[in-house]
């Protein structure tokens, strides 16, 4: 894994700190001697006050740590700038409740939407609705059903934290015939969970002595984590490898595993929980590598809000606004590695 890269590289690097890449770039402190040629008169956003802004954020209730620790990225980095004022609403799961609290956002004429839907395609219309009222929507990790809901769409990426987990595990298992790996997904009805499955299953194709033998999809909570983990291990009674997409169910499945006394096989993660950072740096057990899935990319979001409000672009970049799109890199972090991750891994 390379090191964490300049505050210049970081903007579409390899993520080593997930989306704090992005962070950095959009609040740089650099001189204007020491930005490129074509950033000369480019009305970047930096961390010196300008216009304020109000941004409105939204998201789903954090019942789950990535949940809680996307909101207190949101919160923590809008503290940082004294030009931004936050209007945090409580989250919901029901859709109608976190439609109503945004369009609240909406009659409050909040400069800058963020918005982390529940559900993308039930929530498409709303984000059309700030749109049409003149603010603009940073779209968070779950996308819109239409690219006129937003200005800005900011996320993981899903199939590529399938891609990379299936490679990892492919590496460690490419010499060893008949292998056998299984999966413990998400939501199965969440189009994230389907693109993480897709991802890995293209990459285990790159390995024809890998045979993906059972699947099992979580819910993404402890509870059901221990309960499916522990019908895969009573169904296989002999495996080479696991990949989980999620670490907060994963303390489920390290519990049903250490129950059945199982420990032949090599275990990774997804997202990048402090607790799965810490055991794979203990590395005493099945766990040996997470692929991260930033909730950083809440504080990214704070960054990009707020320079749209302020009308800027973001330094290190020619163009003078900001992006489209931005796909935060899934990187794979293991005992190699994890130290330079620790500080971003969440509870």
């Amino acid at each position: 894994m390379p090191q964490i890269p300049s505050r210049r590289g970081l903007l579409f690097g390899t993520a080593a700190v997930g989306a704090g890449a992005l962070l950095t770039a959009c609040t740089s402190n650099e001189s204007e001697d020491e930005k490129p040629a074509a950033n000369q008169n480019q009305p970047a956003a930096s961390d010196k006050p300008g216009k304020p802004v109000t941004i409105g954020f939204a998201g789903p209730q954090a019942d789950h740590g990535w949940l809680n620790a996307i909101n207190e990225n949101a919160e923590s980095r809008a503290k940082k700038y004294s030009d931004v004022t936050l209007e945090i609403t409580e989250g919901a799961n029901d859709t109608a409740a976190q439609i109503g609290q945004i369009e609240t956002l909406i009659n409050k004429k909040v400069d800058v939407l963020v918005i982390l839907p529940a559900d993308g395609k039930a929530l498409t219309q709303v984000g059309l609705k700030a749109m049409r009222a003149g603010i603009p929507v940073i779209n968070l990790d779950r996308v819109f059903n239409s690219p006129q809901a937003y200005r800005c769409y900011i996320g993981g990426d899903n199939y590529g934290m399938g891609l990379n987990a299936g490679h990892y595990i492919g590496e460690k298992l490419k010499d060893k015939k008949g292998a056998k790996v299984v999966e413990l997904a998400g939501l199965d009805n969440l189009e994230l969970t389907k693109q993480r499955t897709q991802g890995f299953d293209d990459a285990l194709k790159n390995y024809p002595n890998i045979s993906k033998v059972a699947r099992q999809a979580a819910d993404f909570t402890v509870e059901s984590g221990q309960a499916k983990m522990a019908q895969l291990l009573q169904a296989q009674k002999q495996i080479d490898a696991l990949w989980n997409h999620d670490d907060d169910q994963g303390v489920g499945a390290l519990r049903a595993i250490e129950q059945a006394g199982r420990d032949e096989f090599l275990m990774v993660g997804g997202a990048g929980a402090l607790a799965a950072f810490e055991a794979i740096k203990q590395d005493r057990g099945v766990l040996k590598a997470t692929v991260l899935y930033p909730p950083t990319m809440a504080a990214s979001a704070i960054d990009l809000a707020r320079a749209l409000g302020q009308g800027k672009g973001i330094s290190g970049t020619a163009e003078f606004e900001i992006p489209a799109s931005v796909t935060l890199y899934s990187a794979v972090v293991d005992k190699d590695n994890v130290d330079q991750y620790m500080a971003t891994g969440f509870k």
